[in-house]
C-alpha cells in the first residue's frame, strides 16, 4: 500500500512538493508512451509572441509554437504538404507513398502531445485511458482505411509488424544501446510490469495461433455454408478486448504503482506538469492532425502497391518492416534515449505497452470493425507470420525474465527482428488473403467428387 499513499495524498490536495516522479505520472494519468514522445519535445520560446497585443493571434501563435515547432522533429512537417502536392500532381505513387510515410512521423508524435495535453484537464483516470487508446492511433486510422479498400492483408501485415518491431527492435536497440552507456553498472528494471505485459503477450498469442492450427487441424467437410475460423476469430476478439479493459482497469487503477515513473524521473519531467495549451485548443488542434492523417493514410494504403513494384519490394515486406519503423520513429527513438539514461522501466513500458496494445486492442477492434463493415477478417495470419510472431513473443519473455539487462540481450534481439526482416524481404510471394475454412472444404469436395467419377 505504500505505493498508492502518496497518490491518495494529491488526490486530497496536500503536499503537492513532494510528490516523485511515479506520482507525478498517475496525478495526470501519462503513459510510458507520452513519456517516450516527450524525450522529442522541446521547449518553445514565446518572448516574442507575448509582445501581440491581439489576444485570440497571440493565443493563436502560441499554440502553433508549441504544436508545430514544440518537438524535433519539426523539421519533417514540409513533407505534408509535399504528399498532397505529390498526390494531386501526379508526381507518381512512389513519391506519394514516400512522403506520407515520412509526414505521418511527426503527427504520430504530435498526437501523443495533444492527447497529453487534454489529459491534463480530464483527469488521471479519462486521461490516462485517453493516453493508453491513443497510443498507436496511426496504425489504427491506416488500418481502417486499408480495411475500407479491402486490403486486408496489408492491414495483418502492418499491425504484425508494429508488435515485431516493438518486442525485437525498439527493445533490442534500447536493451543494446543502454548496455552498451552503462558497462559500468548493472541495468535493472521491475519485473512485475514486465510479467503482466508477457501474459497478455502470450495470451494474445494463443488467441492468434488457435485459427492456423484449427484450418490445418479441422477434417470436417459436414457445413461449407459456415467459416469457424471467422466465428472463432471474432469471439476470440471480444475475449481479447474484454481482457484489454481489465487490463487498463489494473494498469490505471488497481496497480498503477506498478507502471509510473521511476523516482529518478523528476528532473527530466519537470517541465511536463502543466499544460501548455487550452483544452478546447488542444482538442481542435488534436481533430485537424486526425484528418490530416486519415488523408495521408489513404494515400499510403492506396499507393503501397504500386510503389512496392516501383522499388522493387514486396508489399509484405514493406508493411511488415517500413511502416512500423517510419510511423513509429519517434516513440522509438525516445524509448532508446531513456535507455541511456539507464530508465528502462519507461523503455519497456513502451515496447511492451505498446505490443500489448495492438496485439489485445487494436487487431481484435480491427476484427470486429471489419464485421460491422460486412468484410471477413480473421485471425488467421498464415504460418509463417505467425510463427514470426510466436517465437519473438517467448524469447522476448525469456529476455526479460531475471530483471536485469546487458547488451547481449539487446544485440540478440536485433539479430532475430534482421533475420525476420531478411526472411520477409526475399519472399516474394503475391499478398494475398489466407486461404479460408470454406474454400478448403470446397476444394476438398470437388476433389473428392472428381475422384469418385474417374
Amino acid at each position: 500500500m505504500a505505493g498508492i499513499e502518496p497518490w491518495n495524498h494529491v488526490e486530497n490536495g496536500g503536499g503537492g512538493n513532494t510528490i516523485k516522479g511515479t506520482n507525478r505520472e498517475f496525478k495526470h494519468g501519462r503513459t510510458a508512451h507520452n513519456m517516450s514522445s516527450s524525450s522529442l519535445r522541446k521547449k518553445s520560446s514565446l518572448s516574442l509572441i507575448q509582445k501581440v497585443k491581439i489576444g485570440p493571434l497571440r493565443r493563436f501563435l502560441t499554440n502553433l509554437q508549441e504544436v508545430i515547432l514544440g518537438t524535433k522533429l519539426f523539421i519533417l512537417f514540409p513533407a505534408i504538404p509535399l504528399a498532397f502536392v505529390a498526390k494531386y500532381c501526379h508526381f507518381g505513387d512512389a513519391w506519394v507513398f514516400g512522403l506520407s510515410l515520412v509526414a505521418l512521423t511527426p503527427l504520430a508524435e504530435r498526437l501523443s502531445f495533444l492527447t497529453e495535453q487534454i489529459a491534463f484537464y480530464t483527469g488521471p483516470t479519462i486521461g490516462g485511458l485517453l493516453n493508453a487508446t491513443c497510443g498507436n492511433a496511426t496504425e489504427l486510422i491506416i488500418a481502417i482505411f486499408a480495411l475500407y479498400t479491402g486490403k486486408i492483408a496489408v492491414v495483418k501485415y502492418s499491425l504484425l509488424g508494429s508488435i515485431l518491431s516493438n518486442l525485437l527492435l525498439v527493445l533490442g536497440t534500447s536493451l543494446f544501446c543502454g548496455g552498451l552507456a552503462n558497462l559500468n553498472s548493472e541495468q535493472r528494471y521491475d519485473r512485475k510490469q514486465a510479467d503482466v505485459n508477457s501474459l497478455l503477450l502470450l495470451m494474445g498469442l494463443l488467441c492468434h495461433s488457435l485459427p492456423l492450427m484449427f484450418r490445418y487441424a479441422s477434417t470436417s467437410s459436414t457445413d461449407l455454408t459456415a467459416n469457424p475460423i471467422l466465428t472463432m476469430s471474432r469471439v476470440s476478439c471480444i475475449i481479447m478486448l474484454i481482457a484489454y479493459i481489465a487490463y487498463l482497469f489494473f494498469q490505471l487503477k488497481t496497480h498503477r504503482q506498478l507502471f509510473g515513473a521511476q523516482e529518478g524521473d523528476d528532473d527530466d519531467l519537470a517541465s511536463e506538469e502543466e499544460a501548455v495549451i487550452g483544452y478546447w485548443s488542444a482538442f481542435i488542434w488534436l481533430a485537424g492532425m486526425t484528418v490530416v492523417i486519415a488523408f495521408l493514410s489513404e494515400f499510403v494504403v492506396g499507393t503501397i502497391e504500386d510503389a512496392s513494384e516501383s522499388w522493387g519490394i514486396s508489399v509484405s515486406f514493406i508493411s511488415i518492416i517500413l511502416l512500423p519503423i517510419v510511423g513509429n520513429a519517434a516513440e522509438h527513438a525516445g524509448a532508446v534515449i531513456f535507455a541511456f539514461k539507464n530508465k528502462l522501466d519507461i523503455t519497456l513500458g513502451v515496447a511492451l505497452g505498446s505490443s500489448t496494445q495492438i496485439s489485445m486492442f487494436v487487431i481484435p477492434l480491427c476484427v470486429i470493425v471489419a464485421w460491422i463493415m460486412g468484410i471477413e477478417m480473421d485471425l488467421d495470419f498464415n504460418l509463417l507470420e505467425t510463427g514470426s510472431l510466436a517465437l519473438s513473443v517467448i524469447i522476448a519473455a525469456f529476455t526479460l525474465q531475471d530483471g536485469t539487462s546487458h547488451y547481449l540481450k539487446g544485440l540478440v534481439l536485433l539479430l532475430c527482428y534482421f533475420v525476420i526482416a531478411a526472411c520477409f524481404f526475399v519472399l516474394k510471394r503475391p499478398v494475398t488473403e489466407p486461404t479460408n475454412f470454406i474454400n478448403m472444404r470446397v476444394g476438398s469436395a470437388l476433389s473428392t467428387a472428381t475422384n469418385l467419377e474417374a
